[in-house]
């Protein structure tokens, strides 16, 4: 009956479904109950209802503070985390070998900044010392009636903490040492003890105890002073009746010294006699006389002059003879000639069982010798004495009034060892290769000097000369002495002449020739107008030299040629391409570093690789000049491709490339020369701080090893490059205080040399290791 209907009525619908009205009432009425919000209802007594957190975070005891890890919350330590004000240190930023960014120049102040720290990471190992002491009542002794106990208090400014320790004291019959253990003093208002509770000339009260504080380290003041609490006065500490009686027997001896009177008064009032050997060996106990000698040894085949070394002990006048054997000398190493014993003196006897016992001026006494005098013991062993230790020379001195002589020389000359004669030059072959026969067992290639090759290539000298004393149809003979610097070697030529009547040409084939005058094989210096040269019993007299001859005398090292820079740049360009396909091999084969660029070094290497060897200075920089188109003094790649290669995609006809300018600049040369300087000390800082590097990886506990090797040798954080070398010496690595400077000054340029943080240098060190290692 519903069906065409579009809304029924409110009683057909209670008649169909008798229970819908009911449960959307209900419906209604928890929805409204969800949605009331039960925090806004008042508690009723003893009932409460559950709180309802939006967030559950949990719960941190620790946290991070300025980058240091620490307990932040109360109650688990006892106290709030202490922190301490601090300035605040400058950011590190690690550019590398780039500049640095003028964005950054925006968050760098000049001003100081402070940030706040916890104390044991701001205060670690800042301790303040106090002196002090307090009394004991000792009640079983009639000799004292209190004993004063000195104390030494520490107090720990990172956690607040105090121990106390009573230095020990011989025969106290105290136990002495740690007196209180570490730990924060209780204050006797409550509460710890604070740092402004100690002060000098006030009690301590702890744990019953009356501690009287006397005085303080300069650090301690210098603390007080920067918080503005000076510190009073030191105080000077009582006494007690022990100490007294201790200080009076160091001090006051037990009788008074003795002397010659006293001995003869004794004597003359019948008292004994003192032990004479005793007294002398209480005052002279270790003390002992050296003397240096030699004996000329005669009996041996070949003369031999040894050295010895005389001891004469003051304590029981017993004389030792040690000899000082040379090295390789071909003895057995039995070093005593003489054991420890008193020394007759005159002729050496043997004495019987029944013999008297000799007196004592019978022996020999060491008191009685002088440097430079000869002495003879045993019978027949003579000792010439040519030195003293500096004791002796003092004990001479101040004990006998007299002074040794000084020191006399008895070294003698070296041995000239025979060397048998050389042979005379065959003709066979050259010079070198006789004389390598000669000097080796095996004969061995002559070795030639590459360097004198390339200086002195091409340079000839000439000379004009004549027969010395010659015949009457030789008066007129004429010759040229050629003589080549690069090798040494010398030629003789006759020139032509009409109506001679004699065949001229080659006189002496070219080859490495010996002066019959000198000896010697020819020499620059032999060769003169004037002197007269013999060769192969010839006798020739110089009479002139050509002008290059003349020029080349006044400077070796000179050149006479004129090089064209235009040829020698196309002829380079040429020999490369046909050596090597690509210019970078080429670049990479000359950049002896691997640098990425070419100095004025490196340049020369490469002309003279191409056959130019002997070009001036003014020459090479000029050519270099040419290649460098930023005038930086160094070839760069780019620059070296640019001045050799033609252009890749020319637009329109290829562009030829700039001539050279032929004029030298004395500026550019210097900047040249100190790239090349700059490329060298590049070059050791990072070998410096490579090699610092390695000293640390190598084992991992060598940063640990040094900061205690720092440790030991200064209290401060800080160290100057020599305790950073001594410090690598301790630990077994040898390091030159240069590099360590270089080191130092790269990865802390703004530091002072004489106060170096050395925990942040080796940790900059360790970080940049592999930094220094690829070439820049």
């Amino acid at each position: 009956r519903l069906v065409g209907r579009s809304r029924p009525s409110h009683a057909v619908i209670r008649r169909l479904v008798p229970g819908a009205v009911a449960a959307a009432a209900r419906s209604v009425a928890m929805t409204a109950v969800q949605t009331f919000d039960l925090k806004q209802l008042p508690n009723l007594p003893g009932f409460q209802f559950a709180q309802h957190k939006e967030k559950h975070p949990k719960v941190q005891h620790f946290a991070t503070v300025n980058g240091v890890r620490m307990e932040v919350a109360e109650g688990l330590s006892h106290d709030k985390p202490k922190f301490v004000k601090t300035a605040k240190p400058p950011d590190q930023w690690r550019t590398g070998s780039l500049p640095d960014a003028t964005t950054r120049a925006v968050f760098k102040q000049a001003d100081l900044q402070h940030c706040q720290l916890p104390a044991w990471d701001a205060l670690d190992r800042h301790v303040l010392r106090f002196q002090g002491y307090f009394k004991e009542a000792v009640v079983e002794s009639n000799l004292e009636n209190y004993r004063v106990r000195h104390v030494t208090i520490f107090y720990y400014l990172e956690d607040d903490t105090c121990h106390i320790i009573e230095p020990r004291e011989d025969n106290s019959g105290i136990p002495q040492g740690q007196l209180i253990r570490r730990h924060r003093f209780p204050a006797p208002g409550g509460g710890y003890l604070k740092p402004g509770d100690l002060q000098v000339g006030t009690e301590m009260q702890i744990y019953g105890r009356n501690i009287f504080i006397t005085d303080c380290d300069p650090f301690t003041r210098s603390y007080y002073e920067q918080a503005g609490i000076p510190q009073g006065p030191p105080e000077v500490p009582e006494t007690d009746a022990f100490h007294l009686t201790r200080d009076a027997t160091k001090e006051v001896s037990a009788k008074a010294p003795r002397s010659y009177e006293k001995m003869y008064r004794e004597v003359m009032l019948g008292g004994g006699h003192i032990n004479a050997d005793m007294q002398q060996f209480l005052e002279c106990d270790r003390k002992v006389l050296r003397f240096f000698c030699v004996m000329d040894d005669l009996q041996t085949p070949q003369f031999e002059r040894r050295p010895f070394v005389i001891l004469y002990f003051l304590a029981d006048d017993q004389l030792e003879i040690r000899e000082m054997y040379p090295l390789n000398c071909g003895r057995d190493n039995f070093p005593i000639f003489f054991r420890k014993g008193k020394m007759p003196a005159g002729n050496y006897r043997v004495d019987g069982p029944q013999a008297q016992p000799r007196k004592k001026h019978e022996f020999v006494d060491a008191r009685e010798w002088n440097v430079g005098m000869e002495v003879t013991l045993l019978s027949n062993y003579r000792f010439f004495i040519y030195d003293a230790d500096e004791f002796t020379r003092q004990y001479f001195k101040e004990e006998l009034g007299c002074e040794l002589s000084e020191r006399v020389d008895v070294a003698l000359p070296e041995r000239t060892v025979p060397r048998a004669p050389t042979p005379p030059y065959t003709g066979y072959g050259s010079w070198d290769d006789s004389m390598s026969s000669v000097t080796h067992l095996i004969p061995k290639p002559p070795q030639k000097d590459f360097k004198k090759l390339f200086r002195h290539e091409g340079k000839v000298l000439r000379f004009k000369a004549r027969f010395h004393d010659p015949k009457p149809e030789d008066a007129d003979r004429v010759f040229v002495i050629a003589y080549y610097m690069q090798d040494d070697c010398l030629s003789i030529f006759e020139p032509p002449q009409r109506n001679l009547g004699i065949v001229t040409g080659r006189f002496l084939e070219k080859g490495v020739h010996m002066n019959q005058i000198t000896g010697q094989l020819f020499k620059l210096e032999d060769l003169r107008p004037g002197m007269i040269v013999k060769v192969y019993n010839h006798e020739f007299e110089i009479l002139d030299q050509d002008d290059y001859t003349t020029k080349l005398m006044e400077d070796p090292d000179k050149q006479c040629k004129a090089f064209d820079h235009e040829s020698v740049v196309q002829k380079l360009r040429e020999s490369l391409r046909q050596q090597y396909p690509l210019v970078r091999d080429v670049f990479r084969r000359f950049d002896g570093n691997h640098d990425g660029v070419l100095t004025i070094s490196e340049f020369r290497a490469a002309l003279e690789k191409f056959g130019f060897s002997n070009l001036p200075d003014d020459f090479v920089t000029t050519l270099l000049r040419h290649f460098d188109t930023r005038q930086d003094g160094q070839v760069s790649y780019n620059e070296f491709c640019d001045t050799l290669l033609d252009e890749d995609f020319p637009v329109g006809m290829l562009k030829t490339k700039p001539p050279v300018q032929p004029h030298h600049d004395p500026d550019y040369a210097d900047r040249a020369n100190y790239k090349v300087v700059e490329r060298d000390e590049t070059a050791a800082v990072r070998k410096a701080v490579r090699a610092f590097g390695e000293i640390l990886s190598k084992r991992g506990s060598m940063m640990t090893r040094l900061i205690k090797e720092f440790g030991h040798i200064t209290h401060e954080g800080t160290a100057s490059v020599l305790q950073i070398h001594h410090v690598l010496k301790q630990c077994g690595q040898s390091m030159e205080p240069e590099d360590i400077q270089r080191a130092v000054l790269h990865l802390m340029p703004e530091v002072d040399l004489e106060r170096i943080p050395y925990v942040e240098f080796l940790k900059a060190v360790h970080t940049g290791f592999h930094d220094v290692y690829g070439s820049r």
